[in-house]
């Protein structure tokens, strides 16, 4: 009985500490991208345009932001009023699809992506950032169309400056819509 006794407090402090956990919220699941959609940033129609897309979802948002390009998707997501706010996003893994015509099956969370920056593809609106589930796709991506690798984290408003005005390679001048064979 007295080991019972020891025991009793010690069994409801941790039956207490077990009710205060909450399961994390499951991640909303991207959303296929109809032919009306419209990009959130810039008003294009989004299945217009070659190169990887974007979706959002903000805190007690329900809804997806879509996007044309994963240029118009950092754009928005690193103005400092909408970080804080950011549940998750997806892009388009690029190995899965071809350039010009994105699979919605092909999303992958943007926050674990490998991104190319500085290659010789173009967007909806020039220069974007290529996408990739995997390192070695990335790699191989690179090796054919140029421009360097970086992380979720390393994307800030200055590198999506810097690859709009063309300062990380590539042609800023040509072919906003040639896949350049990648098919």
């Amino acid at each position: 009985m007295p080991r019972l006794l020891v025991l009793l407090p010690l069994l409801f402090s941790l039956l207490l500490t077990g009710c205060g956990e909450t399961e994390p919220e499951a991640l909303a699941a991207p959303v296929p991208i109809e032919e009306g959609d419209s990009c959130h940033v810039c008003g294009m129609l989004i299945s217009e345009h070659p190169g990887p897309k974007g979706e959002a979802f903000l805190d007690k948002q329900s809804e997806a932001l879509k996007f044309c390009s994963t240029m118009d998707l950092f754009a928005f997501l690193k103005q400092p009023e909408n970080e804080t706010r950011l549940s998750h996003a997806y892009v388009h893994d690029v190995a899965a699809a071809p350039w010009a015509t994105p699979d919605d099956e092909a999303f992958v969370l943007a926050s674990e992506a490998i991104y190319v920056v500085g290659h010789d593809q173009r967007g909806s609106m020039g220069h974007t950032l290529a996408s990739f589930a995997a390192q070695a796709d990335a790699e191989a991506f690179r090796e054919a169309h140029g421009g360097e690798l970086v992380s979720f984290e390393a994307i800030d408003l200055d590198l999506l400056g810097r690859l709009g005005r063309g300062e990380l390679g590539g042609d800023s001048n040509e072919g906003m819509n040639d896949t350049h064979g990648h098919e």
